[in-house]
């Protein structure tokens, strides 16, 4: 069976910077492998495009240019936010406003969003919420373990049911 739309793809990879010489920045092997709903939309476009039609057993080897992968780092990313926000009960915790932190907060809607503390001063935190990768070539290299029919719950829902429950 070919990986495509509404299938249910397993793999291994590894995440490099730049090439396939480059450093490592992620490896997923068989013992935990990355099990994905495909078509979906929750992974990077070209990184599906260049799993579309592989099959079980085959290896894949390619690279994503920051601008396919996580675009340019902006500025608009960078925001200044009132010191006050990170209070609980009138305190901040004293280890969470360090410079390099990361913090997940929550955007306008309600929905989880990283980013990392930059600067402290007394009155105001400037956090990055660029993608932690933003500005990174990536290379991708791994094998495709299994590829299968998708449930109708499991489309319908837009992810995997795993063995242990939900898998995202």
């Amino acid at each position: 069976m070919k990986v495509g739309n509404q299938k249910v793809v397993t793999l291994t990879y590894e995440l490099r910077q730049k090439d396939a010489q480059g450093q490592m920045i992620q490896k997923v092997d068989k013992d935990k492998p990355f099990v994905y709903l495909f078509g979906v939309g929750s992974l990077l476009p070209k990184f599906e495009n260049s799993l579309s039609g592989l099959e079980s057993g085959e290896k894949f080897s390619f690279e994503l240019t920051s601008e396919e992968a996580y675009g340019e780092p902006t500025k608009e990313a960078l925001i200044d936010l009132e010191k006050s926000i990170f209070e609980v009960d009138g305190k901040i915790e004293d280890d969470l406003l360090i410079v390099g932190n990361q913090i997940t907060m929550q955007d306008q809607n309600g929905n989880p969003l990283d980013g990392i503390v930059v600067e402290v001063t007394d009155k105001t935190v400037k956090m990055d919420f660029n993608h932690p990768l933003a500005g990174e070539d990536l290379h991708f290299s791994g094998e495709i373990i299994d590829v299968r029919e998708a449930s109708e719950e499991e489309i319908s829902h837009g992810h995997v049911h795993g063995p242990h429950g939900h898998q995202h």
